[in-house]
């Protein structure tokens, strides 16, 4: 059976799953997505992701045609019908059907888009020895112009950031704001430790409150672990003992270059490997059950 895919509590073959063109998604990358995992016949941290799901379209004045609890339903029977137990899942939701201005009064509907497959964002080599990451001259946009809370459809800046780091040579970037901090990565955000400290720059900074990022805190507690939020420049990462990023798709992957400068020993850290074990612990145990 070829993938099924939701869309407005219908499914569709993927070769069949469409919308509109004149869809304000589409047109001005106007809607919110989440990325979410499923791990084991559970789907992780859930209920995190559709709060920012609904937060991100609230504050865009999205009105998304579901509540939250059908939100769910549609999840799991996506992942049901596609009989999948470890699966990446999409879930986006667009301003809807509209004109070609770009006034979202004309869209008289949201659309809900639901995609469960499979992913593998790095090569699974790259967990074992660690990533290469270099700074690119993309920046970070401003929190004043864009909030990086909302995660919206719109990733023209982060693509661009990720066609440097390939054009450079390395499978991810780093990012800088305008002031010269770190923020994030393209698609992840990062961590350093050092001096017993684990760190991750803040929000206001310009990086995304990632739902991994805050459960890599939480676990960093119950290692003994001082994790904060705090500025730092390229300076501290290059002088950092283990360098790490976070996200949904990456999970959690060690970096042991940046800008050509080796990273502590070298080799995944001894605290990166504590957290990834910890983390892959809490995916085994926690989650919303796919099957009733």
């Amino acid at each position: 059976m070829s993938l099924q895919v939701y869309i407005d509590g219908e499914f569709f073959p993927k070769e069949e799953a469409k919308i509109s063109v004149f869809d304000h998604g589409l047109l001005y990358g106007d809607g919110v997505f989440e990325g979410i995992r499923s791990y084991a016949g559970k789907v992780f941290k859930l209920a995190e992701h559709l709060n920012r799901l609904y937060e991100s379209a609230k504050t865009l004045m999205i009105e998304i045609s579901l509540s939250r609890p059908g939100m769910q339903d549609a999840v799991l029977n996506t992942l049901r019908l596609n009989k999948l137990q470890d699966a990446y899942i999409r879930l986006v939701v667009t301003r809807g059907e509209g004109d070609l201005g770009l006034d979202p009064g004309k869209c008289p509907r949201s659309r809900v888009i639901i995609i469960a497959d499979k992913i593998a964002l790095y090569p699974q080599e790259l967990y074992a020895h660690g990533l290469e990451i270099i700074t690119v001259p993309t920046r970070s946009i401003p929190a004043e112009s864009l909030n990086p809370q909302i995660k919206s459809l719109n990733y023209l800046n982060n693509i661009l950031a990720k066609m440097e780091a390939i054009n450079g040579g390395a499978a991810e970037a780093l990012m800088l704001n305008a002031e010269g901090y770190a923020t994030e990565c393209s698609g992840d955000n990062i961590f350093i430790f050092k001096r017993g400290r684990l760190l991750t720059p803040p929000t206001y900074r310009g990086a995304l409150e990632g739902i991994t990022r805050d459960v890599i805190m939480d676990l960093a507690k119950g290692l003994g672990l001082e994790g904060r939020e705090e500025t730092f420049t390229r300076h501290e990462i290059y002088n950092a003992e283990e360098c790490f990023l976070t996200g949904t798709a990456a999970e959690i992957i060690p970096v042991v270059k940046v800008d050509k400068r080796i990273i502590g020993s070298g080799k995944p850290g001894k605290v990166t490997r504590n957290l990834l074990c910890e983390f892959r612990k809490l995916t085994a145990r926690e989650g919303v059950p796919i099957t009733s």
